[in-house]
């Protein structure tokens, strides 16, 4: 009998997500193809959506834009449903730089990425669930539209064992080496198995913390047991155990020497090709680089950029789409596509950019034309695959408003907090009148989000507010997904009251002590300046009791208008609510580390701000630091690195980079180090 999802929390559902939650639930039961859940910030529209799963139990997809609101959805769905499958599947690549070739400079850039362990294994995790259980929640990125391994042929690849079963020691390691796991006899980490005598252990790839432990009689399956590595303790004993391969792109040899065929047949048709257009330093540069291609995947069963071959390793016909994570959805699944005014769009663009740079790579002989079909999918091959959706959006698009025959409205918060009060005021005055602002503000312990149109002006505005003595800080586009994290805990601490930035201030920053939201020239006509972009900026002050939008223009757009109206229409809903019920607006009480607790960016052990390691963490920074020998140096940057590659791997990237900047310190004092004796 299929595990049933079981939603735990002390709230219950009020304001309007009782009667959220029942149209959406009746929309789905009348077989809606797409609805649209309108929620305003606040509102909680993440526990609607947990209260519509628990109601239809359907295995569910949350399709995020970016990284950072995925892990915060993951945080939020894992505490919900703790007795249920809640997965993540975002790019596992902490760098990825993509093949490239730029024929104005004649620069080719070849692959290079950085995978990241613990995400690969949360990846894998996500599709044995989606192959095996019915109680899922995954949570995902844009990724899910990019190839993955055919679900057919991963099936195909696994190794299914029974107590009992009369099997070969060598069959069962020859299906594991085909697996793509390695022999390790020495130690025993994940993707890897050892052998001793008739024991096989094996750590399976997706598995985050026990082995499975495999005795043999001959070749009779007598034992079958889950223990820890680290400590030999025997957890469990199943009756059977499954193992999955090690990647998603495995293939079997028979398919690999069939697809070698096929490549050297279009490599003799597309030679002929570029030599009858006199193209020969791209003929000559092509069939160097597919021979070198095809000799390793005849010897070691891949190839680097083996993803270029994917047509014929998937036995796809040409200009078909490729398999991806959405043909591992079951059937009747449910798909939510969260901030959907951005993720859609962004679904749509996906292609184009990647076919630009791959025809560059076909045209100038770097790889075939057959490259082109390893592609993320086409946005009608995306709709064509969609299962049932809800999309969910404090400002829906135009996508939205054209597919869904019903608007599901999530105006009223359960706290009785109202969206913010909205002034327009000159921009001739501006940045002295939000100096004026910022004083008070700053006075009641509350924070500030400053909105400009351009870097310059970012910089400039910041560079003048630390000359009057502000505590300032700039969000930009260089700045990475976690130090992005840090900054907005940092602000939410105190450590500086004002941040400025230009588009990076809108969709998931949940920061209950900005009460304030400056949006300069909001006058000035554009993406930046949209009503949705508006009523998104001003919606990040919805969440403080004082909350306050200040919108400087010299005239009111047809922009501004709809996004002041919208805002007056919903704070007068709420007001309403509010009066009717007696509700008194509650500031909301969230805990600082919210945004990384609980999801998979989070430290595997709690992290100590102050103590023990706070302690050995300011000795590194010792003064003393000539009084060191040279071998004491190097050995304390030994001890800080292996505590570093530790934090990396445990997904504290805060911990990791904190450590990795100790390291530069005292790698920077290397020179002149030590007493001459």
């Amino acid at each position: 009998m299929a595990k049933a999802f079981e939603l735990v929390s002390q709230y219950q559902p009020a304001g309007d997500q009782p009667t959220a939650i029942a149209e959406l639930v009746e929309g789905l039961g009348d077989g809606e193809a797409f609805q649209t859940l309108l929620g305003v910030t606040g509102s909680g529209k993440t526990f609607t959506v947990a209260n519509v799963i628990q109601t239809v139990q359907r295995p569910t997809i949350i399709l995020a834009h970016n990284k950072t609101l995925a892990a915060q959805l993951y945080g939020e769905m894992k505490g919900f449903f703790p007795n249920n499958a809640v997965e993540y599947f975002v790019s596992y690549y902490d760098y990825y730089q993509p093949e490239a070739y730029v024929p104005a400079s004649d620069t080719y850039i070849a692959k290079d990425s950085s995978v990241n362990e613990q995400i690969e294994q949360l990846r894998l995790s996500a599709t044995k669930a989606l192959l095996e259980r019915e109680d899922v929640i995954l949570i995902a990125t844009v990724s899910a539209i990019y190839g993955l391994g055919d679900p057919e042929m991963y099936l195909k690849m696994i190794l299914q064992v029974r107590l009992g079963d009369r099997i070969a020691q060598r069959d069962i390691l020859t299906r594991l080496t085909s697996m793509q796991y390695n022999r390790n006899d020495i130690e025993l980490w994940r993707g890897t198995f050892r052998v001793r005598g008739d024991v096989i252990d094996v750590f399976p790839a997706e598995a985050e913390e026990y082995a499975v432990r495999i005795g043999l009689f001959d070749d009779e399956v007598e034992s079958i047991a889950w223990f820890d590595p680290l400590t030999g303790e025997v957890v469990a004993r199943p009756t059977r155990v499954t193992v999955y391969p090690k990647s998603h792109y495995v293939t079997p040899r028979e398919r690999v020497m069939e697809a070698v065929e096929q490549i050297k047949v279009e490599l003799k048709e597309r030679l002929e090709q570029l030599r009858s257009m006199h193209k020969l330093v791209e003929a000559q540069r092509l069939e160097e680089r597919t021979k070198l291609d095809i000799e390793m995947m005849l010897e070691l069963g891949y190839c680097t950029g083996i993803e270029n071959y994917s047509r014929y390793l998937s036995g796809r016909e040409a200009g078909l789409p490729p398999p991806t994570l959405m043909d591992y959805f079951p059937k009747n699944s449910l798909l939510v596509i969260d901030e959907s005014h951005v993720t859609i769009p962004q679904i749509g663009g996906m292609y184009k950019g990647d076919r630009s740079r791959k025809e560059n790579l076909v045209g100038y002989g770097f790889r075939l034309p057959s490259a082109l079909d390893n592609r993320p999918l086409m946005f009608d091959e995306f709709e064509n695959l969609m299962p049932q959706a809800i999309f969910v959006s404090a400002t829906p698009g135009k996508y939205e408003a054209e597919h869904c025959s019903h608007m599901v409205e999530q105006v009223v918060r359960p706290t009785g907090l109202l969206d913010p009060e909205i002034e327009v005021r000159p921009a001739l005055t501006q940045v002295d009148d939000l100096l004026g602002e910022i004083r008070p503000r700053v006075e009641l312990n509350q924070r500030i989000l400053v909105t400009t149109l351009t870097k310059r002006m970012a910089e400039n505005l910041t560079e003048y507010l630390e000359d009057h003595n502000v505590r300032v800080r700039y969000l930009h586009s260089d700045i990475d997904t976690v130090e992005r994290i840090e900054i907005i805990r940092d602000l939410r601490l105190g450590e500086f009251d004002v941040l400025v930035g230009i588009n990076l201030l809108r969709e998931g920053l949940d920061i209950p002590e900005v009460a304030l939201v400056a949006i300069l020239d909001a006058d000035k006509e554009g993406f930046l300046r949209s009503d949705r972009s508006l009523i998104q900026t001003i919606g990040r002050a919805a969440r403080n009791v004082d909350g306050k939008a200040i919108l400087y223009a010299d005239k009111i757009t047809k922009s501004m208008k709809k996004a002041i109206d919208e805002t007056e229409r919903r704070r007068a809903k709420q007001i309403e609510h509010n009066e009717k019920l007696g509700i008194t607006p509650q500031a909301l009480n969230k805990k600082v580390s919210d945004i990384l607790e609980d999801s998979p960016y989070a430290s595997k052990s709690s992290r100590p701000a102050s103590g023990k390691k706070a302690a050995e963490a300011d000795a590194y920074y010792s003064p003393e630091l000539k009084h060191l020998t040279p071998a004491e140096l190097a050995s304390r940057i030994k001890k800080l690195e292996k505590e570093m590659y530790k934090a990396a791997k445990s997904l504290d990237f805060e911990e990791a980079a904190s450590l990795r900047d100790q390291i530069k310190t005292l790698k920077s004092n290397m020179v002149g180090v030590g007493d001459l004796r």
